[in-house]
């Protein structure tokens, strides 16, 4: 896990403020708390997310999105307006219960609250993920490369 420590410490250094947690800090790094508390999730979605994933990348992201009545929200996470939130119910129906399952068995967690931290986390990294606020035609890249979209968006600006 040498990429991911690495990306994680480089976040937590360049979004904490003195005498803040990074959850304080909010935007990415609220984000980037949640997913150092459990890096494991930030495997998953990465996972999910890349190209060559089980779900098919952002654009099978999409497809099951706007299959379960979620398109609106989905598609603000990638652009460049405000994000629409979204319920863990909604998450789950999107993905399906068997995936929530499946990622729930990988965090140690019930699929309830894995669908809650799924909620919380993908709206805001899918939009530092399409900055130009649209999905990149060819997808987001493999695991790697989104690993390394992720350590260029903590370098300090």
């Amino acid at each position: 896990m040498g990429l991911l420590d690495s990306v994680l410490g480089s976040v937590l250094k360049n979004t904490q403020q003195p005498g803040e947690g990074a959850a304080a800090a909010g935007g990415l790094g609220g984000l980037i708390g949640m997913l150092a508390s459990n890096p494991q999730l930030i495997q998953i979605v990465t996972g999910m997310l890349a190209n060559n994933g089980g779900q098919g990348g952002l654009g099978g992201l999409v497809s099951k999105f706007e299959q379960a009545g979620l398109g609106d929200a989905i598609n603000s996470w990638i652009g460049s307006g405000a994000n629409q939130p979204v319920s863990g119910d909604q998450i789950t129906n999107a993905l399906g219960a068997g995936t929530v399952s499946d990622i729930a068995a990988r965090l140690g967690v019930d699929p309830a609250d894995a669908a809650s931290q799924l909620s919380q986390m993908l709206p805001g990294l899918i939009n530092h993920l399409t900055p130009e606020g649209q999905a990149p035609a060819q997808g987001l890249g493999n695991g790697d490369d989104l690993m390394g979209m992720l350590g260029g968006l903590l370098q300090p600006r």
